[in-house]
């Protein structure tokens, strides 16, 4: 069964899409650009102040999901410049300190002109 996840403390979609679904365990955190949640603006400042902001939604997302950074078993990292891998990193391992599974790749653009977009996947 498929329970929608969402919470007013992470951004709203701005597609056709959820904030995350879980499937029985499983949640599925879709992607998460640097929006202030309480602005709607994108987090101002590097790639160190935007990742802040993408996890910490991510974060969100995962405790309104029963959910934690260390329940995370998957995560996918999308820079828009990869010469920001190393700063991006910084500030990554201060969150998920379990170090799960990842993918982190170097896209062409992100929506809003974010620096960084970061996804989850977590088991409760």
């Amino acid at each position: 069964m498929l329970k929608t996840i969402s919470t007013p403390n992470a951004p709203a979609a701005i597609g056709p899409y959820s904030q995350a679904i879980a499937a029985g365990n499983t949640v599925y955190a879709s992607g998460q650009i640097p929006i202030v949640p309480a602005t709607g603006k994108l987090a101002e400042g590097d790639i160190s102040a935007q990742a802040e902001q993408a996890i910490k939604n991510v974060g969100e997302i995962l405790k309104a999901a029963g959910a934690s950074y260390a329940d995370v078993v998957k995560t996918t990292c999308f820079l828009a410049d990869m010469d920001d891998f190393t700063a991006f990193n910084a500030v990554y391992e201060k969150y998920f300190t379990g170090r799960p599974a990842r993918s982190c790749v170097a896209v062409k653009s992100l929506p809003k002109g974010a620096l960084c977009e970061v996804e989850a996947v977590a088991v409760r």
